[in-house]
């Protein structure tokens, strides 16, 4: 579809936090021209520009014969000075644990794993996740977030999840010990990537703890035969980092690097108990830090060193994992939790700069992701936006709009949101191809039959 938003506020993100007014234009899947109206040097340039009633479409209301600027528009929308920005991009998570949302709560993490999250998640199917995967993408619309980083048990079934549903996902290799191999996982790498424009596939095993030393060398064989990126959960509790040193003499970074496994690229989830040295590995090999403050405080895995890797330059994207872990998928919460508990951690309350970790949520997961044209709102990148409710109480007054967004914005905020041109959210309804109650009670009825399992099994 030709869509122009007029009328509106913008945050490109391309020039910092500076906020400008005019007009956005999409053409297919992606941005034609941002500026003021009449100013426009494409298709559509020198003829007067056209109004339209708020929320109506004037190619819509006269037949698609409209042809404001010189080009006809399947729909016109008066932001009515609301904001456009680059959508969120939720940079670490487990889409199809929706079922498990509430399940397992208040549990210390090895029996949240060992006694609850791995017995469940042994009883799902492939067309499970597919449905579970649906219902966590409808939050991610809610919460204005565009793309995800996915790293599950099933990949092909969570990308014809987000293909039918019109949304973007890079998808994640999950393999250790006990499930998925580096032979499906190449096999994922060379059919998923280029298999549709919203799917990209990215090398990653689980953890190091979880994924004995031949693994991990044959998956750093992987990574040099395609000089590719790897990705992983990293030093996300102390445990872990303990428990490495013990065995390998060296941290969780250290030990990978060691192996060769990021000679390409990648990077880690979590992050919590990086070193010194392990931030320069991660500055020397380019490796982006995933951090996701919203399940570490759930799970008191402890506060990632925020500042300090700002200090060093490192990419920080920001990702909410999975919903059992977090049970929320909102990205306003965790930007507010990167930003407080940084300042806590650092007992100054200048601590990561809130337009920082707007960027964060943004840019920094775009880039972590490898979504180069996703990043920014710029002519002839992906039209992958939000538009934010200016004229709601939590926003006024408008001192600081970037700033509201981090410390005060919510979810209510999320007017629309557009994925690779498609609006597929807009004032609290879905246009996702599907009844959200049908995938409810899939979900539901998914969830049932896991417990009930797990219940039968218990007293066998």
């Amino acid at each position: 579809m030709n869509i122009r938003f007029y009328n509106a506020r913008i945050l490109t993100m391309a020039e910092g936090m500076k906020i400008t007014e005019g007009e956005l234009h999409v053409r297919g899947n992606r941005i034609s021209y941002v500026g003021m109206p009449g100013e426009d040097m494409g298709p559509e340039a020198g003829a007067e520009v056209g109004k339209a009633e708020p929320g109506v479409g004037k190619a819509e209301a006269d037949g698609g014969k409209a042809e404001p600027n010189g080009g006809t528009w399947d729909r016109e929308i008066d932001a009515g000075g609301n904001l456009l920005m680059p959508g969120f991009k939720n940079a670490h998570t487990h889409s199809g644990m929706t079922f498990l949302r509430s399940f397992a709560d208040d549990l210390p993490l090895q029996a949240w794993l060992n006694e609850q999250v791995f017995p469940m998640e042994a009883k799902l199917t492939g067309e499970d996740i597919y449905e579970l995967s649906k219902l966590a993408i409808l939050e991610y619309l809610t919460s204005g977030i565009t793309a995800n980083f996915d790293m599950y048990l099933t990949p092909k079934t969570i990308a014809r999840a987000s293909t039918d549903m019109g949304f973007r996902t890079v998808l994640c290799g999950a393999v250790n010990d006990f499930s998925q191999s580096v032979e499906e996982m190449e096999t994922w790498y060379q059919t998923l990537n280029g298999s549709h424009e919203l799917i990209s596939f990215r090398l990653g095993f689980h953890a190091e703890y979880t994924t004995s030393e031949p693994l991990l060398r044959e998956i750093a064989a992987l990574a040099k035969k395609y000089q590719a990126p790897v990705y992983t959960h990293n030093s996300e509790t102390r445990t872990e980092v303990e428990q490495c040193l013990e065995r390998t003499g060296m941290t969780p970074t250290a030990y990978l690097d060691s192996l060769g496994m990021f000679n390409y690229g990648g990077g880690g989830f979590h992050c919590v108990y990086l070193t010194e040295e392990d931030q320069e590995i991660f500055r020397r090999r380019g490796l982006a830090v995933i951090t996701n403050p919203g399940s570490n405080t759930k799970l008191a895995s402890g506060i990632a060193p925020i500042s300090r890797m700002m200090e060093k330059g490192l990419v920080i994207g920001i990702g909410t994992d999975g919903p059992a872990s977090n049970n929320c998928l909102d990205m306003f919460r965790e930007m507010f939790l990167v930003t407080g508990l940084a300042k806590l951690k650092d007992r100054d309350a200048a601590a990561a700069d809130a337009d920082q970790v707007l960027g964060m949520a943004t840019m920094g997961g775009a880039a972590a992701m490898g979504l180069e044209d996703c990043d920014t709102l710029e002519p002839g990148k992906f039209a992958d936006l939000v538009m934010i409710d200016l004229h709601q109480p939590n926003m006024q007054p408008l001192n600081n709009i970037s700033k509201n967004l981090v410390y005060s914005g919510s979810k209510q905020n999320v007017k629309l949101t557009m994925v690779n041109g498609r609006i597929l959210y807009e004032n609290g309804r879905f246009s996702v191809g599907e009844d959200p109650e049908e995938i409810y009670r899939k979900a539901q009825e998914i969830t049932d039959r896991c417990k009930r399992r797990m219940y039968d099994e218990s007293k066998k």
